[in-house]
């Protein structure tokens, strides 16, 4: 866009002042594609979002901004109605106080200062009349700032940005939203469902109860990825997680719903709109809908109580916000009218007597198929896991044959669908498809999957370069020894680590396990963007680690580690566990406007890794990222008989190799404990 001379052109609104981190932000978001690792992003504050969009004139999908701490400056280069929402309580139109909530007229060549945002509270929204008409990319408009898409060229904004405005035509007659808008404050109250995990597999009965009565203090790690909660040690009711990994925390890759509370080994952490879709994590409650909107609001420093509630509870509070949204005008009448009759809402009543996980289906093992349970997580996810919680490719396979029939019927209300290592996460539209139906309907699907040792799948083998011990893994290793944990088992040298946990003899050993084996991705998007879970196909080449608790801040894009028995290509540069053993290709390139999926990885692939120097491996990296070179990809198969030949051929050199990593494993969580 230009502009003639120094006049804004009409049409659009100029950044004079950026903020702190100001995003173009819609209220749905991206959907559809957790799968494969990408996050739905979108207005974190949903409920203040939405009600300023409303109080405009503009549909649901309209962007607009959101603001943190600092909100930005602009210039607008035509009359405009707009409106304010959220922690905005300093704004000024041309030096005049602007009021939230309240649909403002600004001029040709008016200057809107959004000022400070907070305290109380840490975001403000910004909604134009007409949208802020940005392109859309992979379905949205909105801005995931990790990934660097969407929004104004997938970042934050910069003074001399120029926004475009969308149409008014045919928008909605305005209203004021003022007295609808939430209350912010310092002391938060979130209402949670508790599950999918928990008593007595993961957490004591105890352990939940202290969950419940804790009263939490927001860290000063939060942001759009998640909010960490400082507290009380969970009552863990087991001593590590297995092949999953060394801390009790560790589970086999599952994923995570958005307000999902996982515990990042003895840190609760809630998953916000950029967060994972997939981990290896126990969840023990989800944050309700209708409440995910203070997330966007926490402050450091805050405190926060988790609120158990029923299912009803649940279901009441999101059919009040539905109702909200598409009546404002009415709902003002009443809010004002209950006001005058000083009739105040009723207190949060949390779930009396001890808190249970709702099982909403269960099936005993029969044959081929695996024992599976069906649990809500949260109010609009079920998660399906089957099987013992450990590592068997016949339950993945089973799993992802299941996944592959629910996807066949294309229900529209299935919002979501995402594979994990023994588990299936699906979000639906639940005023559309109600969770207990869709679990009926899992069962019935259920009966139907095949054998997986009878199927054949047509897969691919992918080769890709690795840089073993890159300058820049062991640059992430560094930072969190100087910034996280210095004492930590996996420091200062995570293949020392590795080394030592597996009874290997040499560092060169753990690189050559890693070399000689051929993996098989089970799981796509943990930590974001097409990023691989992949297993060996072999046990023997199954080394065993743990995940850094608590994790990284920060990790190289395409890092590869190693977490439990599971090896990871990290998509992008962000936080991370797993412990790192070098650096490799992009495995995600998303060109703006190409019609090409980004990701280049898909389930089941076979990995191979050849090893190649830091410079070799920079030559290969630009080639990718600039669309010259693809990754080394040939036509190949998957079954379950090629695991049952190996197994077959090779039984006592693997338990031999089991018996001994499983020794080693014990002998460094013991002096893990006794640190």
């Amino acid at each position: 866009m230009t502009a003639l001379g120094s006049r804004v052109l009409t049409g659009t609104v100029e950044v004079l002042a950026p903020g702190v981190q100001t995003s173009v932000q819609d209220l749905a978001g991206r959907t559809g594609l957790w799968d494969v690792g990408v996050p739905p992003s979108g207005a974190w504050d949903d409920l203040s979002f939405a009600l300023a969009n409303r109080a405009v004139g503009n549909p649901p999908t309209a962007a607009g901004l959101e603001a943190v701490m600092t909100g930005p400056r602009l210039r607008f280069g035509e009359r405009t109605l707009v409106c304010l929402a959220g922690a905005v309580g300093s704004a000024t139109l041309d030096g005049r106080p602007v009021r939230p909530g309240v649909v403002t007229v600004v001029p040709a060549g008016g200057v809107l200062d959004l000022g400070p945002c907070g305290a109380p509270g840490l975001r403000g929204y910004l909604a134009v009349a007409g949208g802020i008409a940005v392109p859309r990319e992979l379905g949205s408009r909105a801005t995931f700032l990790l990934g660097g898409f969407g929004g104004l060229d997938g970042r934050a904004l910069a003074a001399g940005d120029r926004l475009p405005l969308g149409r008014t035509e045919n928008l909605e007659a305005p209203v004021d939203v003022a007295p609808l808008l939430p209350q912010l404050g310092t002391d938060w109250t979130l209402r949670v469902l508790p599950g999918p995990h928990g008593a007595p597999e993961h957490l004591t009965e105890d352990g939940v109860a202290a969950l419940f009565a804790a009263t939490w203090t927001v860290d000063h790690r939060a942001d759009r990825t998640g909010v960490r909660l400082v507290g009380p040690a969970p009552g863990w009711a087991r001593q590590d997680g297995g092949e999953a990994g060394l801390h009790p925390s560790n589970i086999h890759d599952s994923a995570y719903p958005v307000g999902g509370i996982m515990l990042s080994g003895d840190t609760p952490v809630i998953v916000g709109p950029d967060g994972p879709s997939l981990g290896g994590f126990v969840v023990p409650c989800v944050v309700i809908r209708a409440d995910r909107w203070q997330l966007a609001q926490l402050r450091p420093g805050d405190t926060v109580r988790l609120v158990p509630v029923t299912p009803a509870d649940a279901d009441a509070a999101n059919a009040e916000r539905a109702a909200l949204l598409a009546a404002p005008a009415a709902a003002v009448a009443a809010r004002l009218e209950a006001a005058l009759a000083d009739r105040r809402p009723a207190p949060v009543a949390p779930v009396a007597g001890p808190v249970h996980r709702p099982l909403l289906a269960e099936l005993a093992a029969d044959g081929p198929r695996p024992r599976i349970t069906v649990r809500a997580a949260g109010d609009s996810h079920l998660l399906v896991e089957a099987g013992p919680a450990e590592l068997d490719l016949h339950v993945r396979v089973w799993v992802h044959l299941l996944a592959q029939r629910l996807r066949g019927l294309a229900l529209p209300a299935v919002r979501e669908l995402v594979e994990g290592v023994r588990s299936m996460l699906v979000q639906v539209d639940e005023r559309s498809l109600p969770l207990p139906v869709l679990a009926e309907l899992l069962v019935q699907l259920a009966a139907e999957v095949p054998d997986p040792e009878s199927v054949t799948l047509d897969v691919r083998e992918v080769t890709l370069p690795l840089a073993l011990d890159h300058p820049a893994a062991h640059e992430a290793m560094a930072r969190y020894a100087r910034s996280v944990r210095p004492d930590a088992p996996w420091c200062p040298d995570n293949v020392e680590f590795i080394r030592r946990v597996n009874d290997l003899g040499d560092r060169a050993d753990v690189f050559d396990v890693v070399t000689a084996a051929t993996y098989l991705v089970v799981g796509l998007g943990d930590v974001y963007l097409g990023a691989p879970v992949a297993v060996p196909i072999d046990p023997r080449h199954r080394l065993v680690t743990t995940k850094y608790d608590p994790a990284r801040t920060w990790t190289p894009q395409n890092a590869v580690g190693i977490g439990g028995i599971y090896l990871c290509v990290y998509g992008m540069e962000g936080p991370g566990g797993y412990q790192l053993v070098g650096r490799t290709v992009p495995v995600w390139r998303h060109v703006s406007g190409s019609a090409e999926k980004p990701w280049l990885l898909r389930q089941f692939d076979r990995l191979r890794f050849v090893p190649v120097t830091a410079d070799e491996l920079a030559q290969r990296r630009a080639a990718i990222e600039a669309g010259e070179e693809g990754l080394q990809v040939r036509p190949a198969t998957f079954s379950l008989a090629e695991v049952r030949s190996l197994e077959a051929a090779h039984t006592e050199e693997i338990s031999t190799v089991r018996a001994r990593r499983r020794a080693a494993f014990d002998a460094e969580r013991a002096r893990w404990g006794s640190r």
